[in-house]
């Protein structure tokens, strides 16, 4: 028996419905996928805060190395740094509004390096004597060892904590809320804040690989840094002999 071809609306009603059907398992798969960020992510998206804090603060003290970059505000002053930090060591620079300088650090053993134009402020609180700037003129460029009874080696030895420097910047004040996911460098990001308008703190944490945290961004405006290069050793060199200044006990006084 030979039926007859279905009627063309029939047709037609059975094309509309494949395309339904389709449409709407499209709708479906992707819905699913839209459901679920963490997909592909190291899952610390899924955890609380507080949980998400303990993960960073975690992976980075047990990393290596890492490099530190933005500008820290404390006591009215702004601090630009561009710092590469392990635990026995440090290289990188340090600049204020006045001034910029270099600090290496090699175990307990720091230097220092500027320009003639900071030596001359350094070495007088007026206006630069001559002997004032043929001293700094021998300083410019040099390395110049600071002696650990200096009060200043306690300071610029802060700049080259790496533990300490990472500790302040990975830990949140107030009670601590999840916020937005964003990108930096090319990684996902998920935000974790002190306060629910981050006064205390705003952390942006990698949801690839290890939980390293990304950015830091003090309450109250008080600067932002960067973190990256976690884990990359770098080497640490004392600087050529030629190149070295050693004063002893005592820096060349600075008035700041």
């Amino acid at each position: 028996m030979t039926f007859p071809p279905p009627a063309p609306h029939a047709r037609r009603s059975r094309a509309a419905l494949a395309v339904a059907l389709c449409v709407g398992a499209a709708a479906v798969l992707s819905g699913c996928a839209e459901e679920d960020p963490d997909a592909g992510t190291n899952g610390v998206g899924k955890l609380t805060a507080q949980q998400i804090e303990a993960k960073a603060q975690s992976a980075a003290s047990a990393a290596k190395a890492v490099r530190l970059s933005g500008t820290l505000v404390s006591k009215g002053v702004s601090y630009k740094l561009n710092m590469r930090l392990k635990q026995d060591g440090a290289a990188g620079s340090v600049a204020t509004r006045n001034s910029r300088f270099e600090l290496l650090r090699i175990g307990d053993v720091l230097y220092m390096k500027a320009g003639a134009e900071f030596w001359r402020r350094a070495e007088s609180t007026g206006e630069p004597t001559k002997e004032d700037v043929q001293a700094a003129e021998k300083l410019d460029g040099k390395y110049v060892k600071v002696p650990q009874d200096d009060p200043s080696y306690k300071l610029l030895r802060g700049f080259t904590e790496k533990n300490v420097l990472v500790s302040g910047l990975t830990t949140l004040h107030g009670e601590t809320v999840k916020g937005d996911r964003d990108s930096i460098a090319g990684k996902r990001t998920i935000k974790v804040a002190g306060g629910p308008h981050g006064e205390g703190g705003t952390l942006d944490v990698s949801l690839e690989g290890t939980p390293y945290p990304m950015r830091f961004a003090r309450g109250g405006g008080a600067g932002v840094v960067v973190l990256t290069d976690w884990d990359m050793d770098f080497a640490l060199d004392p600087p050529a002999k030629d190149d070295t200044l050693d004063y002893g006990k005592q820096l060349p006084r600075t008035s700041g």
